[in-house]
């Protein structure tokens, strides 16, 4: 199915919205409970599924839907279409803090980008929203990602969003390490992995965490500087952030070691 051609801008700094323009009988999907407005003449209903295989018939749609509960999404989404004569507008946010990424799937290979599992905003209609499981079985243990992983396919606009700044790294033949929970979204061309964070003393008291996520190949990975993982670690009052030393197993205890 081609995807619907949509119009949007996106607003504001630190905590951001899409805005998406339709043409008449165009239609966006989303998350249920992302829509922050929406103009006269929009008419929205809930789906089971993304409506990227109209055909897929009812067994189809329950299991696209019951998948979806996999990677901690609702067992719906939201359908909004321009039922009106003119442009209309209907807008989008994350439900954290953040910045949203458009991406253009048809310049992706395949037409396909790999995300973390609860990334996925809204698309244009055409857009497959389904999930993957990353062959690397310490990937998914150790991963930030999870075992799980969303895929989404098509020729259309799709928007992400993530916490932080987003810095897109193109890898060309090369390797990147990065922290597990600050990965994204992928091109399918880069494979990933988990390996450990150096040597024994530095996994224990680096507060680097005890994994790294290593992305090889070429393509292109978009990393978060601020997932939501840990700025609620940062924010909590357990959460042991009086040392830099916080984020890691043993926490301040790493202070009576010296190189």
């Amino acid at each position: 199915m081609t995807s619907h051609e949509i119009d949007y801008r996106i607003l504001g700094e630190d905590i951001q919205i899409v805005e998406i323009e339709l043409d008449p009988n165009e239609t966006v999907i989303a998350e249920a409970g992302a829509m922050v407005y929406m103009e006269d003449g929009i008419m929205f209903e809930t789906k089971m599924g993304d409506g990227s295989q109209a055909d897929n018939g009812l067994l189809g749609k329950i299991f696209q839907a019951g998948s979806r509960l996999l990677t901690g999404e609702s067992l719906f989404m939201t359908h909004f279409t321009n039922r009106g004569y003119g442009k209309r507008k209907v807008a989008f946010a994350a439900p954290h803090p953040g910045t949203i990424i458009p991406i253009n799937l048809s310049s992706m290979p395949g037409n396909t980008l790999i995300a973390q599992k609860d990334s996925f905003l809204c698309a244009a209609l055409g857009t497959k929203v389904s999930i993957t499981f990353n062959q690397k079985i310490g990937s998914g243990f150790f991963g930030g990602e999870g075992f799980i992983l969303e895929k989404l396919q098509g020729d259309g606009l799709a928007f992400v969003h993530a916490g932080g700044t987003i810095v897109e790294k193109q890898l060309n033949n090369e390797t990147l390490r990065i922290d597990t929970g600050c990965i994204v979204a992928f091109e399918p061309t880069l494979s990933y992995d988990i390996q450990r964070a150096g040597n024994l003393k530095s996994m224990i008291f680096g507060g680097e965490g005890i994994f790294l996520a290593t992305m090889r190949g070429t393509g292109r990975v978009w990393i978060q500087s601020m997932p939501l993982s840990k700025l609620i670690r940062t924010l909590s009052p357990a959460g042991g952030n009086t040392h830099k030393e916080g984020g890691s197993v043993l926490g301040g205890i790493a202070n009576i070691f010296e190189d």
